[in-house]
C-alpha cells in the first residue's frame, strides 16, 4: 500500500543510516525528502510543511536519550511525527454487534461488507449480511454471491423496494447473537433523500457502529465526505478502500484523520482477506520499513498454523535439520494470494540491501516462483523430500520431466533451499537478529535497537 510514499520514505531512512553523523546539512536534506514524499502522496501542502518543520526543529534541538545514536533518534522523530497526523485509529470490538455501512456509489460498500464478514469470521464470530441497497441494480445479487463465497447467510427480500421493511423483517427473526452487517444504499452525491433514508434506518437498526466506506483514490476529498456524513448521521469510523494501488492514499488518510473521524479499517487488495484494522503506529512502521512483528504474528494466526507444529519447524530450521518436506508445508501456506506481500511488509527492510527494488512486479514473480517450486516438490519421492542431499544427476532429470520444468529450475530450488538452511544456522548465532524478533510494540520502535545493544 502507498508504495510510492513508502519507497521514498525508506530511501530517506537509508540516507540517515548511511550518514557518518547527523548535522544541519543532513537534516535539511532529509526534511526536503519528506516534504516531496508527502506531497507526491497528495498530503495537504500545509500539513506536509508542518510535519517537515517539526521534524527539523526536533532533530536540531533535541538530544537523543542515553544509549541511542543521533541517527536512530532522527528515525524515531520521523516515525513519531508521521504517526501524529493519522489520529489514534479505532478499537474494534470482537463480539456480536450491528454494523451499518454507509457511503456513495462506487466506493466499494458491498465488497467491503464481504471483507468485514471475512474478518469477523476469522475471529470465530458468526456473521450475517443484510442486503438493504434497494436502489442499485444487482446490489442484492452481488451481496448474495459474496455470501455464497464465504458460506454465510445473506438476508434479502426479492422485489422489495423499501429498505425499512427489509431491516425490520431481519430484526424480527434475529436476536443479536451474530455480527450483522447492513449494506445500505448509496447515491452519486450526498443528497437529501439519502440522508433521510440513512437516518430512518439508523433509528430502526440502532447500530453499534456506523462505518463510512470511502475510496482512497479521491485523496483529500475524503476529508470533506467524512465530515459531511458525520454531520448527517454521526459515523463512528471510516473504512478506506483501494489503499493498495493509489498515489492519493496519503491525502485520504491525513484528510480523514483531520476531521476527527477515526479510521477503523483499510482495504489493501482485491481479495476478501485484504482488509486490516488501521493502527497508525503499525502502519507507519511498515511504511518506513521498520517492520511490524504484531502483524506478522497475526498473519501466521490467520493462516491457521498449528503453534506446536510451527515451533518444531522453527527448531528444525535453526538446528539445520530442516528438509524439503518442511519447506513445502511452509510454502503451501504462504503461497496464498497476498500473504507473501503481508509477510514482507511485516519484517524490517529499511537496511536490507536491494530492498528499494522490491515492488509489485517483484512480488508477483516471487509468488509465481513459489507455485513452480511447489509443482517441482510434488514430483519428488518421499525419500527425496526427507533427504535432499540424494537429489543429483538422473533424479534431477526425472523430477524436471515429472514437473514440466527444466533441470536448471530443480537445481535453483535446491540451491535456494541450501541457502535458506545456511541463513537460519547463521541467524541462530546472530544475537542482534534474535533480539529484533523478540521485540514487541511499546516504547521501542520495531526495527530499532539502542546503540549500546549493537545497533
Amino acid at each position: 500500500m502507498l508504495e510510492g510514499l513508502g519507497q521514498s520514505l525508506r530511501e530517506t531512512i537509508r540516507k540517515i543510516t548511511k550518514a557518518s553523523y547527523i548535522d544541519k546539512e543532513i537534516v535539511e536534506d532529509v526534511v526536503r525528502d519528506i516534504q516531496r514524499a508527502l506531497l507526491k502522496s497528495d498530503v495537504n501542502v500545509q500539513l506536509a510543511l508542518k510535519i517537515s518543520k517539526k521534524v527539523q526543529e526536533r532533530a536540531m534541538n533535541e538530544k537523543p536519550p542515553e544509549g541511542m545514536s543521533p541517527r536512530n533518534y532522527m528515525i524515531r522523530i520521523i516515525y513519531e511525527e508521521l504517526v501524529s497526523i493519522l489520529g489514534k485509529g479505532k478499537e474494534i470490538k470482537l463480539k456480536p454487534q450491528k454494523i451499518m455501512l454507509v457511503g456513495l456509489y462506487g466506493h466499494g460498500k458491498t465488497t467491503t461488507a464481504g471483507k468485514l464478514a471475512r474478518f469477523f469470521m476469522r475471529k470465530g464470530l458468526p456473521v450475517n449480511l443484510i442486503a438493504c441497497d434497494v436502489h442499485r441494480p444487482a446490489a442484492m445479487e452481488q451481496l448474495e454471491q459474496i455470501g455464497m463465497q464465504l458460506n454465510i447467510p445473506v438476508f434479502s427480500i426479492k422485489g422489495e423496494n423499501d429498505a425499512k421493511k427489509i431491516v425490520s423483517e431481519y430484526l424480527k427473526i434475529h436476536k443479536g447473537n451474530e455480527v450483522a452487517i447492513f449494506d445500505t444504499s448509496g447515491r452519486h452525491d450526498l443528497e437529501e433523500s439519502l440522508i433521510d433514508e440513512l437516518k430512518v434506518l439508523k433509528e430502526i437498526i440502532q447500530p453499534d457502529e456506523i462505518f463510512l466506506v470511502l475510496d482512497s483514490t479521491i485523496g483529500q476529498m475524503a476529508g470533506k465526505q467524512a465530515k459531511s456524513f458525520n454531520d448527517a448521521v454521526g459515523i463512528t469510523g471510516v473504512i478506506l478502500t483501494k489503499m493498495d494501488g493509489t498515489a492519493k492514499g496519503g491525502g485520504a488518510l491525513s484528510a480523514v484523520a483531520e476531521t476527527g473521524a477515526p479510521i477503523a479499517f483499510i482495504g489493501t487488495g482485491e481479495h476478501l482477506d485484504d482488509i486490516e484494522i488501521f493502527d497508525p503506529k503499525r502502519f507507519i512502521s511498515r511504511l518506513l520499513g521498520l517492520g511490524d512483528l504484531q502483524t506478522l504474528l497475526e498473519t501466521a494466526k490467520d493462516l491457521e498454523i498449528d503453534e506446536e507444529k510451527a515451533e518444531k519447524t522453527a527448531e528444525k530450521l535453526l538446528s539445520g535439520k530442516f528438509n524439503l518436506k518442511d519447506m513445502y508445508e511452509i510454502w503451501e501456506q504462504i503461497s496464498r494470494p497476498g500473504i507473501l506481500q503481508k509477510i514482507f511488509n511485516s519484517i524490517p527492510t529499511f537496511s536490507l540491501p536491494g530492498s528499494e527494488k522490491i515492488d509489485d512486479s517483484f512480488m508477483e514473480k516471487s509468488e509465481e516462483k513459489l507455485k513452480k517450486y511447489r509443482v517441482i516438490l510434488d514430483s519428488m519421492t518421499y525419500e527425496e523430500l526427507e533427504n535432499p542431499e540424494i537429489i543429483k544427476g538422473t533424479r534431477i532429470e526425472r523430477i524436471a520431466r515429472g514437473s514440466g520444468t527444466r533441470p536448471e529450475d530443480v537445481r535453483e530450488l535446491l540451491k535456494e533451499f541450501n541457502n535458506m538452511v545456511k541463513a537460519m544456522k547463521n541467524m541462530k548465532g546472530n544475537r542482534k537478529m534474535m533480539r529484533l524478533l523478540k521485540k514487541q510494540f511499546g516504547k521501542e520502535i520495531p526495527g530499532l535497537e539502542d546503540e549500546n545493544q549493537g545497533s
